[in-house]
């Protein structure tokens, strides 16, 4: 038994195919220290895939590039032999990451939403997607949220700084957002989930809306549910939350009941406020029925400079592997693509994005975080199954997957200086390998 072990450190890993390959040796030394336990029959949540979200300001950015660089985006993103993306997000009317605010209506009176236009989301959004379903040789799932109802739906009159629906609106929210969903159906879309709000309990100065646990029970219950079950989008499964961890297991609990509970597939939370892998375990154990997902994570260029994006891209990875081993079972990248700036964006809220375009050179630049997704993303394929796995120090975090190939995937993070020995051993198997300081990597063994 053989296995492939690829690191993220520049020059080599999946820059040169693979780092190295080691035999499986039999386990006689019955090694105690310095040890990575796998144990197959010990298994967890199915994972469904990862993605990325195509907002307006990515749309923009893509529409200036050439083709041949068009291609490298989305072939590195979505074809089975690179990233392997299945999942898309997209924002329904503006979010931050937008030319400029915009909604598909704005009259009060039009309840039967006659001026709804599609218009913005063909002029950017559609493109891309178009290409990117060119590419991905599965069915593509989209995952569709709301920053903000239209103003005139909202207590405080505008698509900012928060503000509520207002109660006699909460129908035509519903058809709303139904008629997003019939949109992207008509055009060949498969719309696999929907978020009712992105993130709810914040007050931005871009496109926001606030949500109380009780104001989305009864939004879910009374009038979104209903509405889909009316339009035949029974099939599209509804998550709630839609923002940090911290109060995922709160939030969770204060919806789901006996009324809702058949209503709620899961709940999408964002990586902004901490681990809160705890809060995870929570919502495992009490819920084991409701899903939870990675519905948003990026680097703020607000929160960190270029000279320490070593440490922050490896926090992120941190992070994923404590999401994946406390039952994530999807995960969404935030912008697939930004220019030099890391916008557009109308707030100027820039963020860090696996792909850069600078618009003054026409040069699109991968960055380090782009690699180190391909660890994640190429291996852990849909349909992988989390299995069991222990390890020597806190130093390492490790995630590892049975996947549908017959593989066993090992993903480890080394986040010291140090260089660790590590002995993964499995089923009376054994090999060492030598995990570099602050590095990513991946192993990968036929079974």
């Amino acid at each position: 038994m053989k296995m492939k072990y690829y690191t993220d450190m520049p020059g080599a890993g999946y820059d040169n195919k693979f780092c190295q390959t080691v035999e499986l040796h039999d386990d006689t030394a019955e090694a105690e220290k310095q040890v990575i336990n796998l144990y197959p029959e010990l298994t967890y949540e199915v994972f469904e895939g990862f993605g990325g979200a195509v907002t307006e300001a990515a749309g923009y950015v893509y529409s200036l590039m050439n083709e041949e660089q068009k291609k490298q985006v989305v072939g590195t993103y979505f074809s089975k032999d690179e990233m392997n993306y299945r999942l898309v997000r997209i924002h329904m009317d503006s979010c931050d990451f937008c030319l400029d605010t915009y909604e598909a209506m704005s009259d009060p009176q039009d309840a039967g939403l006659q001026s709804f236009t599609f218009e913005r989301t063909e002029k950017y959004i559609i493109p891309m997607l178009e290409d990117i379903k060119r590419v991905a040789e599965d069915e593509l799932k989209l995952m569709l949220s709301p920053w903000s109802p239209p103003a005139f739906m909202k207590t405080n009159g505008s698509r900012k700084m928060g503000g509520r629906l207002k109660p006699e609106f909460r129908q035509m929210w519903a058809e709303y957002i139904c008629r997003y969903i019939r949109e992207f159906k008509d055009r060949g879309y498969a719309v696999q989930r929907i978020s009712l709000q992105n993130e709810p309990k914040a007050e931005q100065t871009w496109d926001s809306c606030l949500f109380s646990a009780q104001e989305e029970k009864e939004f879910l219950r009374d009038f979104m549910y209903p509405a889909l079950q009316a339009h035949g989008f029974g099939d599209i499964e509804i998550f709630i939350w839609d923002h940090n961890k911290e109060r995922l297991y709160e939030r969770v609990r204060d919806v789901v009941d006996d009324s809702t509970r058949r209503m709620v597939a899961g709940a999408a939370f964002h990586w902004y406020s901490g681990d809160h892998f705890e809060a995870m375990e929570l919502v495992r154990q009490h819920y084991p029925e409701v899903k939870m997902i990675m519905s948003e994570s990026c680097l703020e260029y607000r929160l960190f400079d270029e000279k320490n994006i070593e440490d922050v891209t490896n926090k992120l990875c941190h992070e994923i592997i404590g999401d994946l081993n406390h039952g994530m079972c999807a995960f969404y990248d935030w912008n697939l693509l930004l220019d030099e700036k890391g916008g557009p964006n109308h707030v100027g809220n820039y963020c860090y994005a696996p792909f850069l375009y600078n618009t003054k050179t026409g040069e699109l630049i991968p960055q380090k975080i782009q690699r180190q997704y391909y660890h994640f993303a190429h291996n852990i394929i849909p349909g992988s199954v989390r299995i069991g796995a222990t390890k020597y120090t806190d130093q390492i975090d490790v995630a590892a997957y049975h996947t549908p190939e017959n593989k066993i995937v090992i993903i480890l993070l080394n986040k010291s200086d140090e260089v660790f020995p590590v002995n993964i051993r499995m089923q009376g198997k054994a090999a060492e390998i030598l995990l570099l300081g602050k590095t990513l990597a991946s192993c990968i063994i036929d079974l």
